[in-house]
């Protein structure tokens, strides 16, 4: 372990109070990211003595009092609550209780009990502590409905007052990031049509990209999510009382009277990727119980602005935002290094955000729009800081025109290009690829689509609420003869993503860093000073369900 040289809030507030802002700037600086400040940044989040910034740790806290220290040097106004610089976010934490989940299923006068978590899997509820449900069971397929592309997995179906039992994934047709988009709303949708519950069905062809046991060894973990003013978790689900994963096998027995066997469904599916099987009801009735511990905890996001100079247009909002938490501390003692440091993750992003910030200040120019840092909290949990944000906005949400996410830039490379995920759905895929090419670089189109990288990040949340955003992530070219900067960035998740190897060990490139802090710069720039804010793309799907 390195000698700490962490401040402890306290300390840090003095020394912030000491440094003061810095003087107005009468003109305009031509300013470049500094390599130095990128260092100084990435080590102090990335040190051991943050423990890995985990939600709701000390850890976590001294990361979010630094970024805080860093706004207040550069002179950035509060934009958090109550005149502060922190948006506090109250979290309940649910935790399983052992031995207390339990599944039956009864037809024809015979009721079959199934183990746990050997046939089926359940999480926490966030709403109660004890929980048991018996209903009716139908089958809806994928679950989905979306009319644009010919889906109604509930039509002719009366789900009210029962448990809906649905296939995991999606059909092959669906375009990735629709589809990942389609599947995050599943529960919505059947809490919307009148179902009490949801049963999971583990599929042979989610077999071959995630095992059964992967799911099997996450039940321990605690599941988060934030509460509202009401002191009640976020959404209307608590409807949804029960909720289990079953693996396949165990699963056909739920199919034994159906009018198609689950093993036919299956066949289809393999033979036919874009196979939607069609619903129907099923024989019989499913219990459900289980029992929670809750656990109310809280952590900060951090916001600043710059305000515009427009007389109007400062009234509008550029947010750049970056998560601040990591994982923590791995559970196993016995290991000489058991700290996930974060340095890619996020520890890179918000350092690429801080040093942001401080070109827009002493860049001693004027800009129409103001500009917002955000740090959120809980990206780990679920992408929760940033929906808090988005749901509890601590300015107007429809005087936020842009947002430009900053999540996990591997520095590790000279990078060539970079990749905006979300460029092609509005006017801001041409706003980054003018900014890069001001750096001789390139922006290259999504080199893995089937990932839906644009629906698994902090952004997407202000997507929902339709905010045009992109995630910059640097691309797989590398401006070093010899070196594939996609097989740097693909060892870098294969080694080390969600690792204690995530750390100051690694070779980091502070050059690379900087350019890619100088591109996020005049991006930001130009959305700031443009005469119209951003818009959707006429044929984007998200900007035809979000944008009003």
């Amino acid at each position: 372990m390195k000698p700490s040289h962490i401040l402890l809030p306290a300390a840090l507030s003095l020394l912030v109070a000491a440094c003061g802002a810095p003087e107005t700037k009468s003109q305009t600086i031509d300013v470049s990211a500094d390599e130095t400040n990128l260092r100084a940044h990435l080590e102090f989040l990335a040190d051991d003595d943050l423990k890995g910034r985990q939600t709701g740790s000390e850890g976590h806290e001294i990361a979010s009092n630094y970024i805080v220290s860093e706004f207040k040097k550069l002179g950035l106004e509060p934009a958090g609550d109550d005149g502060s610089f922190y948006q506090r976010i109250p979290f309940r934490k649910s935790t399983l209780k052992e031995n207390s989940a339990s599944m039956s299923f009864e037809s024809n006068g015979e009721v079959v009990e199934f183990e746990f978590p050997k046939q089926f899997i359940t999480g926490p509820s966030h709403y109660s502590e004890k929980d048991e449900i018996s209903a009716p069971l139908v089958f809806v397929g994928y679950g989905m409905e979306a009319p644009e592309f010919g889906l109604n997995d509930y039509d002719g179906l009366n789900v009210d007052g029962k448990i809906v039992v649905m296939l995991t994934g999606r059909p092959g047709f669906l375009p990735s990031e629709e589809g990942a988009h389609l599947a995050n709303i599943k529960t919505d949708i059947a809490r919307d049509k009148g179902a009490v519950g949801i049963i999971t069905l583990h599929t042979p062809v989610r077999e071959k990209t995630r095992k059964y046991e992967t799911s099997v060894y996450y039940t321990k973990t605690p599941r988060m999510t934030w509460l509202g003013p009401n002191g009640l978790p976020k959404g209307e689900e608590q409807q949804l009382m029960g909720s289990a994963y079953l693996d396949d096998e165990p699963a056909a027995q739920l199919f034994a009277n159906a009018p198609t066997e689950l093993s036919k469904i299956f066949e289809q599916i393999e033979e036919d990727p874009d196979f939607s099987p069609k619903g129907f009801e099923l024989e019989g009735t499913v219990t459900l119980a289980r029992e929670s511990r809750h656990e109310e905890i809280t952590s900060p996001n951090v916001a600043a602005v710059l305000p515009g100079s427009h007389d109007t247009l400062k009234d509008e909002y550029v947010v750049y935002t970056a998560h601040s938490d990591h994982i923590g501390v791995i559970k196993d003692m016995s290991r000489e290094d058991n700290i996930n440091n974060g340095a890619m993750d996020n520890a890179s992003g918000v350092s690429v955000m801080l040093e942001t910030a401080r070109l827009f200040v002493e860049s001693g120019q004027e800009f129409d729009r103001s500009i917002m840092f955000l740090s959120v909290t809980a990206e780990e949990k679920g992408l929760l800081g940033a929906d808090y944000f988005a749901n509890n906005p601590t300015v107007p949400l429809n005087s936020i025109v842009a947002n430009v996410n900053l999540d996990m830039p591997v520095l590790l490379y000279d990078f060539a290009d970079i990749i905006a995920f979300g460029a092609s759905h509005s006017t801001l895929g041409e706003t980054v690829s003018k900014a890069a090419k001001q750096f001789d670089t390139e922006q290259s189109p999504d080199p893995m689509p089937e990932q839906a990288i644009f629906t698994r990040s902090d952004h997407y949340t202000l997507v929902k609420k339709g905010i045009p955003a992109v995630f910059l992530m640097t691309g797989f070219n590398s401006r070093t003869e010899g070196e594939d900067g996609g097989e740097v960035w693909g060892k870098f998740f294969a080694e080390h993503y969600h690792k204690p190897s995530d750390g100051l060990n690694l070779d980091i490139n502070y050059e690379a860093g900087a350019r890619f802090t100088n591109i996020n710069f005049a991006i930001g720039k130009e959305i700031a000073n443009a005469d119209q804010r951003p818009q959707w793309l006429e044929e984007s799907f998200f900007g035809k369900q979000f944008n009003d």
